[in-house]
């Protein structure tokens, strides 16, 4: 069935529809990952987002359920150049197509992918409807003017505390839409973890008396986690706090930093990052819009990106505080920083 992609700029990208046939809205970025697409369609970090593959063949080893992120896709939308009909792989439990239909995800292929990413990093991110109508000016402009995305990590993070057993370190994680391999990642070094909603008390998290506090990634801009950054505030010099992405950013606001939104964002897992304090250079996976644009006083940069400089990673002069813009953890990799999470613990 046709489809098209219409961009709040007026750029108009015609394809085909698949997965779930029904209108939707959000903010169209790209990723420039060859692999991963069940990890990129299930990242809660995504969630509002209406993502655009760069790798032209998409679903050809199909889906299963050991890889992804998180319970389901959180993406908005899901855009490739052509999307693989017959996946061939012994682990494949299900088509893309059926994955996305099942999990009511619209998706679009047959569009010029280069060109659409093309537009995307030289006018920088916007808004998107992919929609099966044709549609008048003033419909999409109202419709793209009232989306938001700024109650986004309310929406993927925890309902409730829960608790996962082990005989190591106690780590305190604040769910801003944790991926499950940083689960998995500390679990991999037998660590306890009692895993808390983003908007949990900071009484109540020190009431566990962990070893470390653990900020997550998860979506959206920083500055509009008024309330979570106030907590971070008190949490300061009481226990060692370490982050990721999200985490890194909140971290670097309530230390009294400065964020700001790139013009198109780091999605991929092909980024070069040079570690400052090692002086070696490592490739990484990353996911975010924002970024800490000024450390706070007394903080040092640990990682800076080798292709536009920004900071990639903090940590304090005194306080027991480090934390990272890429992800450690990231799926199907790469895996060079995964030692990163026994930096955190040494804290």
């Amino acid at each position: 069935m046709k489809a098209k992609l219409m961009l709040e700029n007026g750029s108009v990208f015609y394809g085909r529809a698949f997965g779930y046939l029904q209108e939707t809205v959000g903010e169209v970025v790209f990723n420039t990952g060859i692999t991963g697409y069940e990890e990129v369609l299930t990242d809660p970090s995504y969630y509002g987002q209406i993502v655009t593959m760069t790798y032209p063949l998409v679903g050809n080893y199909g889906i299963n359920l050991e890889d992804v992120e998180s319970q389901a896709p959180k993406v908005k939308g899901f855009i490739v150049r052509e999307a693989c009909d017959y996946p061939n792989n012994f682990r494949c439990e299900m088509k893309l197509d059926d994955y996305l239909k099942n999990n009511k995800i619209m998706a679009l292929e047959q569009v010029d992918t280069r060109a659409l990413t093309k537009i995307l990093r030289n006018s920088g991110t916007m808004k998107g409807i992919i929609t099966l109508e044709e549609l008048s000016t003033n419909y999409v402009r109202e419709k793209l003017k009232a989306f938001s995305n700024t109650a986004a990590v309310d929406e993927v993070t925890t309902k409730e505390k829960y608790t996962i057993t082990g005989t190591g370190k106690h780590v305190a994680i604040m769910d801003f839409g944790v991926k499950a391999n940083i689960i998995r990642s500390f679990k991999k070094r037998n660590c306890k973890m009692t895993v808390f909603p983003a908007t949990t008390s900071p009484e109540e998290i020190l009431s566990v008396n962990p070893d470390l506090i653990f900020l997550s990634n998860g979506p959206g801009n920083p500055e509009d986690l008024v309330g979570v950054i106030e907590n971070l505030k008190q949490l300061i010099g009481k226990k060692p706090i370490a982050g990721i992405c999200l985490g890194h950013q909140l971290l670097g606001l309530a230390l009294g930093g400065k964020t700001t939104k790139l013009k198109f964002g780091h999605r991929g897992c092909n980024h070069p990052v040079k570690d400052i304090e090692e002086n070696k250079v490592y490739i990484t996976s990353q996911n975010h819009g924002y970024y800490l644009e000024e450390l706070p006083s007394g903080t040092a940069a640990t990682h800076i990106s080798l292709n536009d400089g920004t900071i990639e990673g903090m940590r304090h002069k005194t306080l027991p505080i480090y934390s990272v813009q890429f992800h450690p953890e990231a799926c199907p990799g790469p895996e060079d920083e995964s030692s990163i999470f026994d930096k955190f613990l040494e804290m």
